[in-house]
């Protein structure tokens, strides 16, 4: 269980920097009913999975806009292991991920019919419209503390250094795109068990997450992700 809940907390806030783009965000989708695909390799590149987003429902609410994006992640053998949404609002200076909404819906529902007292606590993620080489981006938490009566867990994921490092053009199935790379480290914890790694992050305006690189604390590659399919 205590695995189950730092890959999904891990993945949910690794892929979170996905997807297009409208007058309000560069590098977010608000437009309802768009797609896309992003297939993960391991380190031996070897398909992992397959993860799609559908823009699900966009809602405009005092000058801002918020969007919900629902994923469903399918692993190489075509088993459903994950479906969750989130919520992610732009304020016309960039766009914030509700890190609540990022703890997996079907999840928590599952915990608190179990009789389980959850907490949610954090910060957003943000992502300004306006990037820049050296620029450095605000850090980010999750934390989820489950009360199970005789016991308590407690979920911790941060993600922090994240700074544009520079444009660069990286090619993918769907095509070259022009991108900023975004570097960043993240510690997650569940009780006892501690996963450190970093990211590489590639994002181009128009479309959003274009490529990902996660590297262990040993600074070898351990996953990487790219774009193959999309539509808007």
């Amino acid at each position: 269980m205590k695995i189950k809940f730092l890959f999904c907390l891990t993945f949910l806030y690794g892929t979170s920097l996905a997807l297009g783009q409208n007058a309000c965000s560069k590098y977010y989708p608000m437009e309802e009913g768009s797609t896309f695909q992003y297939t993960m390799y391991d380190k031996k590149d070897k398909v992992e999975g397959v993860t799609d987003y559908v823009v699900s429902n966009v809602e405009n609410d005092g000058g801002n806009t918020t969007a919900t994006m629902k994923l469903t992640y399918t692993d190489d053998k075509g088993k459903n292991v994950l479906e969750s949404d989130y919520n992610i609002t732009c304020t016309g200076n960039g766009v914030k991920i509700d890190y609540e909404s990022l703890f997996p819906s079907e999840m928590k529902k599952q915990y608190e019919d179990m009789g389980m007292d959850m907490e949610i606590t954090g910060t957003d993620i943000e992502i300004p419209n306006n990037l820049s080489a050296g620029q450095t981006l605000d850090d980010a938490n999750l934390s989820v503390t489950m009360d199970m009566g005789a016991m308590k867990m407690k979920i911790n994921v941060d993600t922090f250094d994240r700074k544009v490092e520079k444009m660069e053009s990286v090619t993918t199935p769907v095509g070259t795109f022009d991108c900023y790379l975004i570097t960043e480290k993240s510690k997650s914890k569940v009780m006892m068990a501690n996963v450190e790694m970093s990211n590489k992050v590639w994002i181009s305006e128009g479309v959003g997450m274009i490529k990902q690189e996660s590297y262990g604390k040993n600074g070898k590659l351990m996953s990487r992700m790219e774009l193959t399919k999309y539509s808007k």
